[in-house]
């Protein structure tokens, strides 16, 4: 039966460039089958390296003396949304052409409102840009009012806030091009982030994850799945161990108990889980979401392989 859903891709589907450019074909032909089965397709995606490259780019030239003016992080999301699109929207319309399939696809930039009063604000996690020597990055924190954080041994580097979700600007757009048949790209990274001022919006320096955002999207669409790829066939508990078990079910309350035994890493496993665990309990009853790698999404939908999420 053809479903509403929404697809989150994970950075292992995107990489970086050149690598990209193979990748993205890669990645179009899992959407496009998805797609030939008579699913409207939207695809969200994480923008990690690129929006990392984009910053260090600006970074780099500032601090050489090249005359590149200061970009600021919004700025640097929305090129990224703009570049990782349109080289999903050439492989992915390559790849339709090659099967036969008359489908548009097109990419929205997307804005992202987040609550200015969100805790986040007051502690900035999200690591993003280059790395600095102690003095360097205290000098620039004087000057631009940055918060930067040791990392690992690796240098000082800055870090920005990671806020919750709250509405998807072009909600509207988005949807009136689903209902037309196009294959949507949105939220790409998570979306701008942007906070309500005035009439109008302002960018923030932030980092929305792209999970929450793609169950955020999924609830708003009324999606009847959110389809989290990743690099792993299925969700594990003791991953990577020698007693790693992986699990073909969850319902709400394993997750939840899972979560607090504490089996999913933070920056991983953790965030895509508890995406799932928001769209199954805040959705319309019956939705569903499923966590697999990319190779595997078809599969997964048949219910062969993969890691199902239910209320």
């Amino acid at each position: 039966m053809a479903q509403r859903i929404v697809i989150a891709l994970g950075g292992n589907a995107l990489g970086k460039d050149p690598q990209q450019l193979q990748l993205v074909d890669r990645t179009a032909q899992a959407i496009v089958a998805l797609a030939r089965q008579g699913h409207e397709i939207i695809v969200s995606h994480g923008n990690g390296p690129q929006v990392g490259m984009i910053n260090l780019a600006m970074d780099f030239a500032a601090a050489n003396g090249g005359g590149t003016p200061y970009m600021p992080f919004a700025e640097c999301g929305a090129m990224s949304q703009g570049y990782i699109g349109y080289h999903l929207q050439q492989a992915i319309q390559r790849v339709a052409r090659q099967q036969g399939l008359d489908k548009p696809c097109a990419t929205v930039v997307t804005q992202v409102q987040v609550d200015p009063a969100d805790p986040a604000f007051t502690h900035p996690t999200k690591p993003v840009g280059m790395f600095y020597g102690h003095d360097q990055a205290m000098a620039i924190a004087a000057e631009k009012g940055f918060t930067f954080m040791e990392d690992a041994g690796r240098g000082y580097r800055r870090v920005v806030p990671s806020p919750q979700p709250l509405r998807i600007i072009e909600l509207d757009v988005i949807a009136q091009l689903v209902k037309a048949g196009t294959i949507v790209i949105a939220a790409g990274g998570g979306g701008i982030p942007v906070v309500a001022e005035g009439a109008g919006l302002r960018g923030v320096a932030a980092v929305i994850d792209k999970d929450r955002t793609s169950a955020r999207l999924a609830l708003d669409l009324q999606a009847d799945m959110l389809l989290i790829l990743t690099a792993v066939d299925k969700v594990c508990l003791n991953f990577n161990k020698p007693d790693c078990r992986p699990l073909d079910r969850l319902d709400a309350g394993q997750a939840r108990q899972y979560i607090a035994e504490g089996h999913f890493a933070v920056g991983s496993m953790l965030p895509k889980v508890e995406a799932c665990l928001q769209f199954v309990t805040e959705g319309r009853s019956g939705v569903s979401a499923l966590i697999t790698s990319l190779d595997k999404a078809s599969q997964a939908l048949q219910g062969t392989t993969g890691t199902l999420i239910t209320r």
